[in-house]
């Protein structure tokens, strides 16, 4: 797939993939784009077009990483598209899941024991990622914010090493997830419901992966340069 520049309409991002509308949503843009580019967009709504550009591409475009680039960024940016990211999972993405999910067991005619046992399978997933967002929202995101601002570690010692030992693949279990759906549920569903069901999952799947690639691997190596620099201070 093709790398957008700043040139190009940020119309022609949208109609690129639709699955980019909640990344752009993050970013601050909304619909109602006209024939503006995507420079003439981003400085009407006070954004960064650099890191709006690293951002897009890498979600619509699975072979870019621009680590090196996306690392040149302030901390800052990282975190609040995180934060953002993490309120779409929360207030809508889990939301849209279970609620298909729903669907398709209210639907399904007698006992339905295997899909039962997928709802309890993602109902356990929910409230692990929940937690997981959770211990990032109450001790990661502030620990980063105050080692950016106040140029001090905390006296306890912690360090971003200890969330990237803890931090777990969550989305490896949503892989497992689909993988049961399409292995082992009965044929007693709706087959409307359990197709839109794999595909919300499939394309939460792909956030969940993006959004771990840019806490890995840019967020926690520019933490650990702050805490090396403030060491050696």
């Amino acid at each position: 797939m093709r790398i957008f520049v700043t040139t190009d309409k940020m119309a022609s991002i949208v109609h690129s993939s639709y699955n980019v509308l909640p990344i752009i949503n993050r970013l601050g843009v909304r619909l109602g784009l006209k024939d503006k580019t995507v420079t003439e967009v981003c400085e009407s709504n006070g954004i960064n077009t650099s890191f709006f550009l690293a951002i897009v591409n890498t979600y619509v475009n699975s072979d870019y990483f621009p680590e090196e680039e996306l690392q040149s960024f302030p901390p800052v940016l990282i975190v609040d598209y995180l934060q953002k990211t993490h309120q779409y999972y929360i207030n809508y993405e889990l939301l849209k899941i279970e609620e298909l999910l729903n669907k398709m067991l209210s639907d399904c005619e007698g006992e339905c024991g295997n899909l039962k046992l997928i709802h309890d399978f993602f109902r356990k997933y929910k409230v692990e990622l929940t937690n997981h967002i959770s211990e990032e929202e109450n001790r990661v995101f502030p620990y980063v914010l105050n080692l950016i601002e106040n140029k001090q570690r905390e006296p306890k010692g912690y360090s971003i090493l200890k969330f990237e030992k803890e931090h777990s693949n969550v989305d490896e279990k949503l892989s497992d997830l689909r993988n049961l759906i399409v292995k082992y549920v009965e044929p007693k569903y709706n087959d409307n419901f359990c197709n839109e069901f794999l595909i919300a999952l499939d394309r939460f799947e792909t956030d969940i992966k993006d959004h771990a690639r840019i806490e890995d691997k840019i967020l926690v190596p520019m933490v650990l340069k702050i805490e090396s620099a403030l060491n050696h201070a």
